[in-house]
């Protein structure tokens, strides 16, 4: 997860009226005022259009495993797909911060768009790979949606929390408050392992327990809860590189 920090937060200008005004608010202030019909559009810079493409590399991961839903089991052509969109998110994932410094311009809606592809590309994306896979039972639906529900509250916890973390020379937090979601790619390789292997549906590792009665759930799936559980921790403090 690269944070985007506006490049102009440290450039406050003066105003019509004399008053020198946060360039945040004056971000705010012209979306709200701004009535065209593209001006949403309009408001975005470079470094939002990669963030959107890491949304994108989210949402046809989810539609790549939804299509081996449909298919033919013993294909994994879609598998494969949904796990390769997942790095190529995270590749853009660290492109727009890179972007916004070398413009030295970003916005303040860029900023929660950041968040936003985030939960896509790397909470929503992997837990409907995982259901692809074979982890299908109503225990399985309930801690899946444990995980992706963390990583929400591990990214909003960070927007509300990332001016008062501790900053190095440099003006960035000094460390992580529990494990970056975009960490769940872990996952996701131990999940390309596992399709590599043919390890799906019947033969994911560890197979089912209970099965048959309404609690049936495949053990592998605490791995999901696990990494859920790290993310919204507020002991663990993991360095920044």
């Amino acid at each position: 997860m690269s944070r985007r920090v506006n490049a102009t937060n440290g450039d406050v200008k003066e105003n019509t009226d004399g008053a020198r005004e946060d360039p945040q608010k004056k971000q705010a202030r012209l979306l709200a005022e701004d009535n065209g019909h593209f001006s949403m559009v309009r408001a975005l810079h470079l470094a939002d259009l990669v963030t959107e493409l890491n949304g994108f590399c989210g949402v046809m991961s989810i539609f790549s495993a939804l299509r081996y839903c449909i298919g033919s089991p013993t294909d994994y052509g879609n598998l494969w797909a949904a796990l390769a969109f997942m790095p190529v998110g995270l590749f853009f994932d660290f492109m727009d911060g890179r972007v916004a410094r070398w413009r030295k311009k970003s916005s303040l809606m860029g900023q929660e768009l950041d968040s936003l592809a985030d939960l896509v590309s790397f909470g929503i994306s992997p837990a409907a790979t995982a259901f692809a896979i074979g982890l299908r039972t109503p225990l399985d639906h309930l801690l899946l949606t444990f995980f992706v529900l963390c990583g929400l509250t591990r990214l909003a916890r960070f927007n509300v929390t990332v001016s008062t973390l501790p900053k190095d020379a440099t003006g960035k937090s000094k460390f992580f408050e529990g494990t970056p979601i975009p960490t769940s790619l872990s996952i996701a390789a131990l999940m390309a392992y596992w399709v590599s292997q043919g390890w799906v549906h019947e033969n994911v590792p560890f197979g089912t327990m209970l099965q048959g009665s309404l609690f049936e759930f495949h053990p592998i799936v605490f791995l999901f809860v696990g990494h859920g559980c790290l993310m919204v921790s507020k002991t663990l403090h993991i360095p920044k590189p």
